[in-house]
């Protein structure tokens, strides 16, 4: 059984930063083969916000955040991490951390939902 806990979430001024966690129960963690960050608006789409590939640590990011946000991974901690830096309000959502053991679409589709087998409950980011 795979639990993904997004934290780090919270409320900051335009302009500020935030770091997001994501901690891996289970035994599968290095057997990710894409972890990703996604984000929603209510009313909206899912966003893919970042994601990184295990297989050569290779990172995406999504238009909207790229040279602000980075996605790193600490395999011995089992956990992915989200700084968000330069933070704007149309940032503001729930971010949900993925994780995808099969492969099948990973790194081509990082940023589609479908691509991922896991996610988290999501943590709430408000800025203003």
């Amino acid at each position: 059984h795979v639990q993904l806990v997004e934290s780090g979430g919270g409320s900051v001024q335009v302009g500020g930063s935030l770091r997001l966690s994501c901690t891996s129960s289970g035994t599968f963690f290095n057997n990710f083969k894409c972890m990703g960050w996604f984000r929603q608006i209510p009313g909206k789409e899912c966003e893919g916000v970042a994601a990184i590939y295990s297989g050569s640590g290779t990172t995406y990011y999504g238009d909207s955040v790229k040279g602000r946000f980075t996605i790193t991974l600490d395999s011995a901690k089992k956990q992915v991490y989200l700084q968000m830096n330069s933070l704007k309000p149309e940032d503001s959502a729930m971010y949900y951390c993925a994780a995808d053991r099969r492969g099948w679409y990973c790194p081509t589709n990082y940023a589609s939902s479908y691509t991922y087998e896991f996610w988290g409950q999501g943590t709430q980011v408000t800025v203003s």
